[in-house]
């Protein structure tokens, strides 16, 4: 008994699927071209970017006209029975403007905790920047802005656990691996 020949593709029918196929994946990629250049992106791409950029190796001190000399290292310093100080405060008159000290985005506004009224930056290597005890935000600040350096984010002031002290910014940075010192990258910044 002789077995059946397998059927032949015909060369045509297995041309046009190619092209087909070809033809499918350029238009795809000219759409996720034109979608990746669009303004709704915007947030996807600086997000791209600031995960490719260094943590930063110095910093501007975060408080209009306040030098870094000034800033006391108050990093790690008991508060309470049960916590540590997870950054820096720097005194300045209520109402002196508390600006980004990195390009990044805007991750979140709000008013609740220990730190009242505060700002978080995504900045450069996915880390995280912690604006506190604000009196006021910037006005048409909104979650998901691109701020940059010296953008003015809000102004000193003693909201959340703060009421009662002297009006100061608490700024700190997150990092992978938690809070760290940013006492030491202020310093690298000032002359």
């Amino acid at each position: 008994m002789q077995q059946a020949a397998p059927p032949r593709r015909r060369p045509a029918r297995s041309l046009r699927r190619l092209l087909l196929w070809v033809v499918f994946l350029f238009v795809a990629a000219l759409v996720g071209f034109w979608s990746w250049n669009q303004p709704f992106m915007l947030r996807a791409r600086l997000m791209l970017e600031l995960s490719r950029m260094p943590a930063p190796t110095s910093l501007p001190v975060p408080v209009q006209g306040v030098a870094a000399a000034r800033v006391a290292d108050t990093f790690g310093a008991p508060r309470g029975a049960d916590r540590a100080h997870a950054g820096v405060d720097i005194f300045a008159p209520r109402g002196t403007p508390v600006v980004s000290t990195t390009v990044g985005i805007v991750s979140s506004i709000r008013d609740t905790g220990l730190g009242g009224k505060q700002v978080w930056v995504l900045g450069p290597a996915r880390e995280r920047h912690y604006y506190a005890h604000l009196d006021d935000w910037a006005p048409e600040l909104a979650q998901g802005d691109r701020v940059e350096p010296g953008h003015v984010l809000g102004y000193v002031g003693t909201t959340g656990n703060a009421r009662g002290t002297p009006p100061h910014l608490h700024y700190g940075i997150y990092g992978a691996e938690g809070a760290y010192d940013p006492l030491p990258l202020l310093r690298a910044e000032s002359p």
